[in-house]
């Protein structure tokens, strides 16, 4: 047998050498000539897994690493017999830590009493429940749109992007890119909705790039039709626009999904997916081990003494991970796009952190541990 990898999926390098030959690429460089005699790849989202891709070749299963699936043809490979599959939730705790990040700064920023505030979440699957969760957790009132699942269970607690639009102050967006059909996603904000918005409201999209029309954005925060923006996700990504991306108040390189405990979960379940498709029956139940510590201790103590739950939370948040830094490393050179996204930083998720808490009330350590630390006190 011979297995394809992206060589940026870490934690993988090793585990199916035992039983198969690996080929080890850069995602751009997986060619339909590395990829004829392959009988699976595993990849991300560099990879374009189409007809020009696999024509002709022996592959039989591709397992992309991460919850897009985008760059993969499903409709042409599932009529050639080629199985396919993502890694939904992998890191629905990182997007949530991501965000979490985002909003504590951008009230820093802007003096912005987020308990005060709504947050509108659209599309609410595994990422975007844990973002409505963080919220909560916050103290922000929460709106949800999702109409995919409204339809399934009923509106219930949905409401319509519309009611959604007017009445929330910061809008995230959690959708798959869909281009046609009832749900489509393409330009979800396009120059008509975006130009829709107040000049008090914020916008973030860390989903895919294409959902937000990056020129009527410019536009937008141009004309200060708009109060702020937070993309981690772009248009022609790497080939950003660095005008676009000067004006907005966090820019990020695709990386909010990137925690070291999203990109393991992402390994796992696309070794498990490929074993079971291959038959090789002592991987079907593999997990990645060894994931790295990051910069600072795991372990560390919060001195709760005049703080408002509120200061508490962004202090234990920001610890773990300030979106600021990823921000100002991108705009101090765009060029460097890939490499920040392939080289990234060891960030480790809430759930692997563990707070000594010293004079918190009861309320502060509930929502610390709801936010995913491991708290002492």
């Amino acid at each position: 047998m011979k297995i394809v990898i992206d060589n940026k999926i870490p934690f993988i390098r090793g585990v199916f050498e035992p039983y198969a030959e690996v080929v080890y690429l850069p995602g751009k460089e997986t060619t339909a000539e590395v990829v004829k005699d392959a009988d699976a790849l595993i990849t991300r989202t560099r990879t374009i897994c189409n007809e020009s891709l696999l024509k002709g070749s022996s592959v039989k299963m591709i397992a992309t690493a991460t919850i897009g699936y985008d760059h993969i043809d499903t409709a042409w490979c599932e009529s050639n017999g080629i199985s396919w599959t993502n890694a939904p939730g992998c890191n629905s705790w990182s997007v949530k830590q991501y965000i979490a990040s985002a909003l504590v700064t951008l009230a820093a920023r802007y003096g912005l009493e987020l308990d005060k505030m709504t947050l509108g979440v659209i599309g609410v699957g595994n990422v975007g429940s844990k973002v409505a969760e963080a919220a909560g957790i916050l103290g922000m009132k929460v709106l949800l749109n999702d109409p995919p699942r409204a339809r399934r269970e009923g509106r219930g607690a949905f409401v319509e992007l519309d009611e959604l639009l007017a009445e929330a102050d910061i809008i995230t967006v959690h959708v798959p890119l869909e281009k046609e059909g009832p749900d489509a996603t393409w330009h979800l904000f396009d120059a008509a909705r975006i130009a829709s918005l107040r000049p008090d409201q914020i916008l973030i999209n860390s989903s895919r790039g294409p959902v937000v029309d990056n020129r009527a954005l410019k536009a937008a925060l141009e004309r200060r039709s708009i109060k702020a923006a937070v993309l981690d996700v772009w248009e022609g990504e790497p080939a950003i626009d660095t005008e676009l991306m000067s004006m907005l108040a966090v820019s990020t390189p695709h990386i909010a999904g990137y925690s070291a405990d999203g990109k393991a979960n992402g390994t796992s379940m696309s070794v498990r997916a490929v074993a079971r498709a291959l038959g090789i029956e002592p991987l079907k139940d593999w997990s990645a081990s060894g994931v790295p510590a990051p910069l600072q201790p795991l372990s560390f103590e919060l001195d709760c003494a005049g703080k408002t739950t509120r200061q508490v939370l962004a202090e234990a948040i920001l610890y773990t991970y300030r979106v600021e830094e990823d921000s100002r490393l991108l705009k101090a050179d765009p060029s460097q796009f890939e490499k920040l996204r392939g080289d990234y930083q060891v960030r480790r998720e809430p759930t692997a952190f563990s707070i000594k808490l010293v004079n918190c009330t009861e309320e502060q350590k509930r929502k610390l541990a709801l936010m995913g630390f491991d708290v002492e006190s």
